[in-house]
């Protein structure tokens, strides 16, 4: 008898387990996104979904704290924990929500985690003797309802100011536009995108922009209810449109977001759609063929191209009738209408006017080159564009060398102050361009495929392309020289993407110990960005996810430590390292690992304990850089 109404009772209990779950989860699945700081109150953002970063599209929205931390950050639905990471670049501390309609959202750049799995992490954290750490955990372990306090907001990762960053994901993990799928009435929006610049690009050989082969950039002005350029530009054959355009996020504010929604009329009919409704997390580096990346390294404006290149794989243009190149009305005067959209349905209009015009060779406009100048070259496209001076003939020639191959070449526009030849580099890489006497020795070694691997021998060095490195054909350029007697190695430039990493081997002139904490730096203007390398076979190996120059530099000198206050409750460090940079810290109090935190941009670390016992007896702390010098600092905290 008592197995049978202990059987029944366990048939009750779980049908009631079961029906309180099912209540649950429907009416978790039935919650509208909660704004996740402050809910109900007026807010602002610093940057929303699509927005182009340097290396990224931005996958949510930047919730403003007014530049302070501590503000309480809550569950935006129910659900549960799934994931939290702590570290000190990237999102730093993030807390992960798995909901029951296959939602996650994501909160990032937090101070401090609250309740139970704040207690679990630092747990963990002592347990794995680690500061960084990512953590997943299982439905049942920390449930949190909508509207729960889980953190409260910080500066942390490479955050660049106090704010949250907030995602909302799919259940296929695709970030998607908080702004459309929460239409959180927090956010007050009536201002439309605007229109800074527009740049127009020839994008073959025989295509110009008043008169001129490459890329030109044009200012707009607002007329009447839209912006517009006024003075009609003169192109011909084949060309791209290019904007520069920012969506304001509130009269006052100094923030600005993107333009995910863009199209372009070419005479009333619609060449090109782009919609950035969602974004796919593991193909953000993409972001690459959709702005123009020679001018954001150059310059460091980020313009939207609005023409899909071959290497352009995003899911943003399945509306876009074309590829959205102009092919150029010979006979008629052609408008161009760009509408920019953003989240909030805001939408403005640039027009501008493409005036037909013949190609020429005498074009009076070109300006003199500089004094200091007297042949200057550059490749655009699949172009290698020479400039040189002037001279009273006309049509002096050049002499171009491919492989043994000589031929002479007319300026393909010209005036008394310059000439300007473009050489077709799909016919051959020059080896040298003799023009006004002068030798041009471009240092183009190799065209490098994007559709497959490839392996580069030569200039005392080996490159390995693997498969899905180029978004587009390279015109390689390689050389190895001395510096100040340094070995330069140049392997491309920094303004030709790399989508995967690219493996590289140094055959060095100068002598190195391979113990003697040498290592390989990328040259960045006046600085060196530590890359490292390993010595094989008297050759040093590396990878890199970008091109330009590099070195071997030697670093002999050992991290610095400042301490800020030691005390019973806390102990802080300022710790910093010249050339290679901290690759590692560790603090012990009386032999036992102390957990220390470390903040990147103000190179600070402090420590946390998690029973909050008092630090006493011998606190010694080791930090040490990536070429493997340590720094140590021991004092005995009474």
């Amino acid at each position: 008898m008592r197995n049978y109404w202990s059987s029944a009772l366990n048939k009750i209990t779980t049908a009631a387990f079961v029906a309180v779950t099912l209540s649950y989860h429907a009416r978790a699945q039935s919650e509208s996104f909660l704004y996740p700081v402050h809910p109900g109150q007026p807010g602002s953002l610093a940057g929303t979904m699509g927005e182009l970063r340097t290396t990224h599209f931005h996958s949510g929205i930047d919730i403003r704290t007014n530049n302070m931390t501590g503000y309480p950050v809550v569950a935006s639905k129910s659900g549960y924990i799934s994931r939290a990471s702590m570290g000190s670049s990237g999102y730093g501390n993030v807390l992960y929500i798995t909901h029951p309609d296959g939602y996650t959202t994501l909160y990032a750049h937090l101070e401090k985690f609250l309740g139970a799995v704040a207690q679990h992490v630092l747990s963990e954290q002592y347990k794995l003797k680690s500061g960084e750490i990512d953590l997943f955990f299982q439905p049942g372990q920390f449930p949190v309802r909508q509207g729960e306090l889980i953190a409260l907001s910080g500066n942390s990762g490479s955050s660049g100011g106090p704010h949250v960053h907030f995602d909302i994901r799919d259940p296929d993990n695709y970030a998607v536009d908080p702004l459309k799928v929460g239409a959180f009435k927090e956010i007050a929006d009536n201002l439309p995108p605007a229109p800074e610049k527009i740049a127009l690009v020839t994008l073959d050989k025989n295509a110009r922009i008043n008169d001129k082969f490459g890329r030109f950039e044009f200012y707009g002005s607002k007329v009447g209810k839209g912006y517009a350029i006024t003075t009609p530009i003169l192109a011909s054959g084949l060309i791209g449109v290019e904007l520069l355009a920012k969506d304001k996020l509130a009269p006052q504010s100094p923030f600005y977001g993107g333009v995910n929604y863009l199209e372009m009329w070419v005479d009333s009919a619609l060449v090109f759609s782009q919609a950035i409704d969602k974004i796919d997390l593991n193909e953000t580096r993409a972001i690459y063929t959709l702005m123009d990346f020679r001018t954001m390294r150059t310059k460091g404006t980020r313009f939207y191209k609005l023409y899909i290149e071959d290497g352009n794989t995003l899911k943003f243009y399945d509306s876009s009738p074309s590829n959205g190149k102009i092919a150029v009305n010979p006979n008629k005067l052609s408008t161009v209408q760009i509408r920019m959209k953003d989240s909030r349905e805001n939408t403005s209009v640039i027009t501008f006017k493409l005036q037909p015009n013949p190609v020429t060779r005498e074009v009076p406009t070109l300006e003199p080159l500089p004094a200091t100048t007297d042949v200057a070259y550059e490749v655009i496209g699949n172009t290698l564009q020479v400039t040189a001076r002037g001279a009273k003939e006309f049509a002096s020639k050049a002499t171009i060398y491919i492989r043994g191959t000589v031929t002479e070449a007319e300026p393909d526009y010209a005036n008394t102050n310059r000439k300007v030849y473009l050489v077709d580099l799909r016919r051959g890489l020059p080896d040298s361009i003799v023009v006004n006497n002068k030798t041009v020795l471009p240092g183009l070694t190799a065209t490098i495929p994007s559709g497959t691997e490839y392996k580069y021998y030569g200039d005392g060095m080996d490159l390995q392309f693997p498969l899905g490195a180029l978004y587009d054909t390279a015109y390689l350029g390689t050389a190895h020289f001395l510096r100040a007697g340094s070995e330069v190695f140049t392997i491309g430039t920094r303004v030709i993407p790399l989508h995967k990493s690219i493996t590289v081997s140094l055959q060095t002139n100068n002598t190195y110990l391979p113990n003697d904490r040498w290592a390989v730096y990328r040259i960045s203007g006046k600085s060196y960005a530590f890359i490292g390398g390993e010595w094989i076979n008297d050759r040093i190996q590396f990878t890199t996810r970008e091109l330009g120059d590099f070195t071997l530099l030697r670093d002999v000198a050992p991290p610095t430590i400042r301490a800020i206050s030691i005390n019973n409750q806390t102990v802080r460090f300022k710790i910093r390292d010249e050339l290679s940079g901290i690759a590692s810290f560790q603090a012990t109090i009386n032999g036992q690992w102390l957990l220390m935190h470390y903040d990147s941009k103000i190179a600070t670390i402090w420590s946390e304990r998690p029973d909050k016992a008092p630090l006493k007896g011998t606190l010694e702390l080791v930090v040490t850089d990536n070429a493997g010098n340590k720094s140590t600092f021991k004092q005995t905290i009474p």
